[in-house]
Parts: C-alpha cells; structure tokens; sequence
C-alpha cells in the first residue's frame, strides 16, 4: 500500500480529534463564562472553564504537542497518564450523575403530619433568590400553604457582596409571593453550609415545641436530597422526609458537577 494511502485514516483521525476537541471545549469555556457572568462562581462553573481552555489548547497547537512527544519518549508517558487519568475521572463523574439522577427519583417523600418545614438555602443574587433557591421556596410555599399548622424554618447565613443574609431574602420571598405570615417563619441566619444549615436549625426546633427525632421535612434541589438527607441521618434526625425541588436546566449540570465535589469534601469532614 503506498505511504500516502496508508497514513490517510491516521491523518483524519487527528484531524477528528482536534475538532471534536474545538467544539468541546467552545461548549465547556461558554456554558462556564455565562453563568460566571451571572455571578454563579463555584466549582461546577469555573472547571468546566478550565478543562474547556486545556481541550482549546490541544485542538490549536495538536501537530505542536505531537512533535513533542516524539521526541521526548519519558514526556509521552506521563502525557498518556495524564489523559488516562482525565477519562478515569469522566467515567466517576458519569457515574455520580446517574447516582444522582436515579437517585433523587427514590428519595423524595413527604409526611402529612410533620410540623416543621427546614428550607436549605441556595444562593441570592442582587437582594433576590438565586433561580434554584426560588424553585426551593415555591415547593416549601406549595406545601405549607396545604398545611396552614406548619412553620418554616428557612436557612442561609451571610452571602456575598449582600446585605441581607440568605434567610432574611428566603422569607421575604415567601412573605411577598405567597402571603405567608411572618409569624410562621423562622428565620436561621449563620449558616454557611448544608451542615450547619441542620445543626444550626435543631435550637429553632426547641423554640417551636418539637425536635430532630420528630416528624420533620427537609426542602432542598433534587440533585441535593441524597447529600442532606446522609448529613441529616448523621447528626440524629430520626424522621425526617426530604421533598425536593426541581433544578433550573440551564444550571443543572453544573449544580451536579459541584455537588460531586460537594460530596467529596463531606466525606474528608465526616460530615456523613
């Protein structure tokens, strides 16, 4: 077979890895930017950024890197470790996602009888809810307006760049959009996680007659039951049900990409 005929296929298959690598990382720098721009900067935003400027990187200077490597035997090994490494971390977080996909679906559960609603919060932006922390407030909202006898404990500490703490935001949502009385909101207003969120709410439930072994139910985003519902579990709350809201589209992935980090740093702090 001549030589021009031969390197052919391996000819397009590099030029297919550089462009499938273009467009991929075109969608990773974009997705990243735009929610960065709307001040959402955490792990699910920045490392899609990131990865998106690497990938960018190989597909514009890919004949470059090659020359390199062919030169460089030892430099060849540590690059096939590299991106051995790279896919070993694709193939968990696909499997994180279906976890939290699949798992989400068997978590939710409510009580009819439960006298404490604790809302987790999820961010404000500009003196207002974040999109999914709205979508947390309207899902306690539906419930607690179909049971006129249950408080709300709502959750959230100091943000920043706001002057009003998260759980001063949560209720005067709840107040303004769905007539809650003030009387039936409980605010916790120190709380910088989702651990503190359920440690920092046990006293509230004493001020309102009840306790963590008591029927209570815990509102947070779909992909965030499993997480909650592990710390809760570890810090003594005996029957708890989690009712979850659904994540805005265009921040899901993301909020699942820092979930998985999320999950990670529970686990080095025993937080489960």
């Amino acid at each position: 077979m001549p030589p021009a005929l031969s390197s052919q296929p391996h000819t397009q298959l590099n030029c297919f890895k550089r462009v499938l690598s273009g467009m991929v990382a075109l969608i990773l720098v974009l997705d990243g930017l735009y929610l960065i721009s709307l001040k959402k900067i955490h792990f699910g935003t920045v490392l899609p950024v990131v990865i998106g400027i690497i990938l960018l990187g190989y597909a514009l200077f890919y004949r470059w890197i090659q020359r390199k490597l062919t030169q460089h035997s030892s430099l060849k090994i540590y690059w096939r470790l590299g991106w051995g490494l790279f896919w070993m971390w694709c193939i968990s977080l696909f499997c994180f996602f279906a976890y939290i996909h699949f798992g989400t679906q068997s978590q939710t559960s409510t009580q009819a009888n439960a006298k404490v609603v604790i809302v987790l919060g999820s961010g404000i932006e500009n003196g207002l809810p974040s999109p999914t922390l709205a979508k947390r407030l309207d899902t306690a909202a539906t419930y607690a307006l179909q049971h006129p006898q249950s408080y709300l404990i709502v959750s959230g500490g100091p943000a920043f760049a706001e002057q009003l703490t998260e759980a001063q935001v949560m209720s005067n949502y709840l107040q303004q959009h769905y007539a809650i009385a003030a009387s039936r909101i409980i605010l916790e207003t120190k709380s910088t996680s989702t651990a503190l969120n359920l440690q920092n709410s046990q006293p509230l439930l004493h001020h309102l007659g009840t306790d963590k072994t008591q029927p209570i139910i815990v509102v947070t985003s779909d992909f965030h039951t499993l997480r909650a519902a592990a710390i809760a579990k570890r810090q003594g709350y005996k029957q708890f049900s989690m009712l979850s809201a659904p994540t805005p589209l265009y921040t899901r992935y993301n909020a699942w990409l820092r979930e998985y980090f999320a999950y990670i740093s529970g686990w080095l702090l025993n937080e489960y």
